[in-house]
């Protein structure tokens, strides 16, 4: 089981931290590179629409696993 990670980023110009499993951060990338852009571009548009009163970490697990869900949904 992979532990959690603390990483860092720029969005809009400030440097942000979340933190996440290894495997929900190569989903990102995974996710980033299908609709060709950034990790960066991908993280900032996560933050800009999730709920103010959850975090960050929880809101890019969340999108992950959406991502997950509708692309094995889109197979069957």
């Amino acid at each position: 089981m992979s532990g959690v990670r603390k990483r860092s980023v720029t969005i809009r110009g400030h440097r942000t931290s979340f933190s996440l499993e290894d495997p929900f951060y190569d989903i990102m990338i995974s996710i980033a590179t299908s609709r060709g852009m950034t990790l960066a571009g991908l993280i900032a548009e996560i933050d800009e629409s999730r709920d103010r009163n959850s975090n960050l970490s929880s809101a890019l697990r969340i999108y992950v696993l959406d991502w997950v869900r509708n692309d094995n949904n889109n197979r069957r």
